[in-house]
């Protein structure tokens, strides 16, 4: 997802959340890690896995996913066996008679399930790349049995017991840092999971984190069918005003749907070019509205109950664990630590978002000659935009073509980390669809093979919409050097015949912020898998601040050369962008924040409401929502909040993370050099490579030498330092 644009009055970042005691990065010794090892594989039994797609992954590479093999049904097989090996293997380690130590607990828990977590990287893929309906119904089928096998381990005294034991003697033992806080991070995982629940509480937290998972997928698979619809557009009128490379897209969608014309597909990579571009005031309307009640039609997808359900079972889950609200539950592992902090920073950048939005609307309102409705303010902004700044974005999108803007994001992971990314030879690694690129990553300075990176930039139905990025395969140690198999997603409607595909400066950065995660993953030196992940308010970070160098000079020089004269963006339009780029932050601060702050708020009702629709416009007139924006994610159509857990309570995450992003930003241009070596070297070493094996918030004092300043958002943002 993009970067968004806010404001924050005054104040440390960590001071509003106070800060966790800092970690201390400690290597464990190879002989240690060859000794738990051994230990580990001591004690799980000798199992065979007979599912072919439970397999140890082999081919090139370290071995690479079997996509060409992959089918709902043999998907089905390996899953349903993998969940008994795994199974077998987590008795093994609770049961086993000899005193819990680091190696034969944490170590064999790091080993246990493998099988099974080969075929669930293939299922995430398949449903969300693919989503064809043998892989919605194998989702609900095995979903429900993926949550009754997650309770299992969580629930097994025995093995939480194990756990504790080795955490609370971490000292003692000998731990190193790193061990101490896996041990330590396991415990008090399995205890906000439910571990010391009593018999009755652990059977009803199981009923409920089922009956959740079921609901998840329900809600997913909804939006995904809103999602296939499209507006037909029969005449030609109905385009006027779009790039000519936007109209060339809508005419292959149509084409594809067997209709004469145009379709605008109800995806936002193609609704939101539209709506700032096209002319015809009723048709922009009809397109917002198809696109912003996804889920909200009263049909067999509408996601409203489902939503009330799940609000309602995430209460119940919160009260059995001791906690007020989901908020606070879900916010234990987080920077932010409290909603009351992720409030206080969100309001802090409400009020003066919402002025500004006042003042937009006034300049549009002058151009328009009636008032500002939803589907008016893209369009009616570039109008502002153009007689302000002598800034068109027709002027601009001649210099993003896809595979360009993608080199160029190449061209930075080298220039920044040392990384160079190679396609592999035709045909050498399967991949799950004809129009997945696939990229073998080194390091530049030594040939060091790295991993892989696949790229799956186009839209299809059944795929679902947005950008995001997934990794297959994580980098660790603790059993031998696992590489990693890294991917990047996104939904851009493909061009006919080899035609360019031209994308927005937007796109380009939601491009350059999801392959700052696949940075991230490829730059792991992580010891153990678990201590790869970071708190949800931090994992944003990394990627947001990739998002800056998508107009650097270097980048813009070698890659991003217009589309038919060849030559680079010149500096007087990279002039006019940077004049323009405070322009329209009232609308993006206020699209996103709605968002997170009716999240959080959902997520602290002591009561939770059962009529979803009337507390969304409730909770907006209570924060004084302007009636000319909607949110960037209603609701009925939030994926982030009702598909899994992930984010609910935590979209305040961008916003905690812009802080960082900006602060860093502002670190490499006082150097004097974007692509400053040692500043790249100190980020990639200790913001990136490490995970989560230190406190983060110690980590980026480290590499600041200081707290976040959020003086250098607001100069990003255009708005007062004081």
């Amino acid at each position: 997802m993009q970067r968004r644009h806010f404001l924050i009055a005054g104040g440390s970042l960590f001071a509003l959340a106070g800060c966790a005691t800092a970690g201390a990065s400690g290597s464990v010794p190879a002989a240690t890690l060859e000794a738990d090892a051994a230990e580990a594989k001591a004690i799980l039994p000798v199992q065979t896995p007979r599912a072919e797609l439970l397999q140890e992954w082999t081919g090139p590479y370290d071995g690479v996913p079997p996509w060409d093999k992959v089918t709902a049904e043999k998907l089905k097989v390996a899953i349903v066996e993998g969940i008994e090996l795994q199974r077998a293997e987590y008795l093994a380690i609770a049961n086993n008679a000899a005193p819990p130590t680091f190696g034969n607990t944490l170590v064999a828990n790091q080993m246990a399930g493998e099988p099974l977590g080969r075929a669930l990287a293939l299922f995430g893929v398949m449903t969300g790349n693919i989503g064809s309906a043998d892989y919605q119904a194998l989702q609900r089928e095995v979903s429900p049995l993926l949550t009754q096998a997650s309770n299992e381990i969580t629930f097994n005294e025995r093995l939480f017991q194990r756990i504790k034991t080795v955490a609370d003697d971490a000292d003692a033992l000998g731990l190193t840092a790193e061990q101490k806080r896996l041990a330590e991070r396991s415990r008090d995982g399995f205890i906000r999971s439910g571990a010391q629940l009593d018999a009755a509480g652990k059977a009803e937290l199981g009923r409920i984190n089922t009956a959740l998972s079921q609901a998840f997928t329900s809600f997913g698979q909804k939006v995904v069918e809103d999602e296939k619809t499209w507006t037909h557009i029969p005449n030609e009128s109905g385009v006027a005003g779009l790039t000519a490379s936007d109209k060339a897209a809508a005419a292959a969608a149509a084409r594809a749907r067997n209709l004469q014309g145009w379709a605008v597909v109800n995806t936002r990579s193609s609704v939101d070019p539209f709506l700032t571009t096209a002319d015809d005031r009723a048709l922009r309307e009809a397109v917002w509205r198809k696109f912003v009640n996804r889920g909200d039609n009263g049909d067999g997808n509408d996601t409203n109950a489902t939503i009330a359900e799940i609000v309602r079972l995430r209460a119940q889950r919160a009260k059995l664990l001791g906690y007020a609200n989901h908020a606070e539950w879900r916010m234990q592992d987080t920077m932010a630590k409290t909603p009351a902090a992720a409030m206080d920073l969100m309001m802090r950048v409400w009020r003066p978002a919402v002025a500004r939005v006042a003042e937009e609307v006034a300049d549009m309102r002058a151009i328009a000659g009636h008032d500002i409705e939803p589907w008016d303010y893209l369009y009616f902004a570039e109008k502002v935009r153009k007689a302000k700044y002598d800034l068109d974005q027709n002027e601009i999108k001649p210099y993003f073509e896809l595979n360009a803007v993608k080199q160029g994001a190449f061209y930075m992971a080298g220039r920044l980390y040392d990384f160079e990314f190679t396609p592999v030879p035709a045909g050498s690694v399967p991949g799950f669809h004809p129009d997945v690129e696939v990229f073998e990553v080194k390091t530049k300075s030594d040939g060091r093979h790295v991993g892989l990176f696949y790229s799956d930039d186009f839209a299809r139905t059944g795929k679902r919409s947005g950008a995001w990025a997934t990794t297959y395969r994580s980098y660790s140690t603790y059993d031998g050097v696992k590489n990693v198999l890294s991917s990047n997603n996104n939904n851009f409607i493909k061009a006919e015949g080899g035609a360019p595909l031209l994308i927005s400066l937007d796109d380009a950065e939601t491009l350059f912020h999801e392959f700052g995660h696949a940075l991230h993953s490829l730059s792991s030196k992580v010891t153990y898998p678990s201590l790869a992940g970071t708190p949800r308010d931090y994992v944003e970070y990394p990627s947001q601040v990739h998002e800056h160098w998508v107009l650097s000079r270097p980048i813009l020089d070698g890659y991003m050369k217009h589309v038919e004269t060849g030559r680079p963006m010149p500096q007087s339009l990279v002039d006019k962008i940077e004049a323009a780029a405070t322009f329209n932050q009232g609308y993006a601060t206020v699209s996103y924040l709605s968002s997170a702050l009716v999240d959080m708020d959902l997520h602290t009702q002591a009561t939770p409401p059962t009529d979803v629709d009337a507390f969304e416009r409730e909770s907006l007139a209570r924060y004084g929502m302007p009636k000319e924006i909607v949110m960037r994610h209603r609701l009925p159509q939030f994926n982030h909040l009702f598909t899994s857990d992930a984010y609910s309570a935590g979209y305040y995450s961008y916003l905690w993370s812009e802080v960082m992003d900006a602060d860093t930003w502002a670190y490499f241009e006082e150097s004097g050099d974007v692509f400053n070596p040692e500043i790249g070297r100190r980020y990639k070493e200790i913001i990136l490579a490490e995970g989560n094996t230190t406190d983060r918030a110690e980590a980026y004092r480290r590499f600041r030498g200081r707290d976040p300043d959020v003086t250098a958002l607001l100069k990003v943002r255009g708005f007062p330092t004081s």
